[in-house]
This record gives structure tokens, sequence and C-alpha cells, in this order.
């Protein structure tokens, strides 16, 4: 949580941002492994704003969020807290390693596009649902193999 708030204010120090912005800049920075909820993102820039460290703008429904002189401040007087943050982040990108693949993220798509169907179909009978449950399973075994 506390890298968070160093990389969301590190973010907004580099340009204003809208909250949707920061999350997907730090999926970003993570390569798509990892996307912060907006759960986390939007009550964390609520805290910074009421401690004076971000200002926000109303752009109809968005809000854009800019750093104030507080907030430069805070960066400036944190720089090592944040340059360990960036640390811990190249760290966990060298151990996932680089982007997926675009084929395994059209087929990790497919598969999620495959199963969103047949739910909406409605109820899945016991036979479809072994049917279903053993063609995951037996994808997951073999992705593991590999």
């Amino acid at each position: 949580q506390g890298d968070l708030r160093w990389l969301a204010l590190d973010l907004i120090a580099q340009q204003p941002r809208h909250g949707y912005e920061v999350i997907k800049a730090i999926e970003d920075a993570f390569n798509g492994h990892y996307a912060p909820s907006p759960g986390a993102v939007y009550p964390m820039l609520t805290l910074l704003e009421e401690m004076g460290f971000i200002a926000s703008e109303a752009q109809g429904a968005k809000k854009l969020y800019r750093l104030t002189d507080a907030g430069r401040a805070e960066i400036e007087a944190n720089a090592a807290a944040i340059g360990a943050a960036r640390e811990r982040l190249s760290d966990a990108l060298a151990r996932f390693g680089g982007a997926p693949a675009p084929e395994l993220l059209r087929a990790m798509d497919n598969l999620r596009a495959a199963l969103r169907v047949r739910l909406a179909k409605g109820e899945i009978s016991a036979s479809a649902l072994t049917t279903i449950t053993s063609a995951l399973d037996r994808a997951a075994s073999e992705i593991e193999r590999s």
C-alpha cells in the first residue's frame, strides 16, 4: 500500500492524471501482470488530496489530479522511499518477466469469452459441467507441464 502511494504520487508528478490513468500506468509498469483495484486507488487519491499533496479538478464525471507544492515537497523529502518503491517494481518485473505474448493474451481472452457465452445461456447441466471442468482441468495440467 505504501509503494502504491509513492508510485501514484510519482506518476502524478510526471503529469496530471485521472484515477483510471494512474491505475493503467501502474498496470503498464507491471507489463499487465498487476493492476491495482479502483477500491485501493481512489481512496488513496482522496487521502492524498486531503493531505494536500494533490489537488483535483472536475472534468465532467472524472477528476484530474495534479501535484501541489506540498506534494512536490513530499516527493523531495521521500525520494529514497520512492526510489525503493521503483526498485521493488523492477525486482517484481524481473521475477514475472516481460509482457505475455500476444497469442497467449488472445487465447486467454478467447477462453474467458467462451465461458461467459456459455454461462449466459443459462443453467448448466451436470453433464455439461463435467465436460467444461474436465476441459479446464486438462488445459491447466498441460500448461503446468509446459
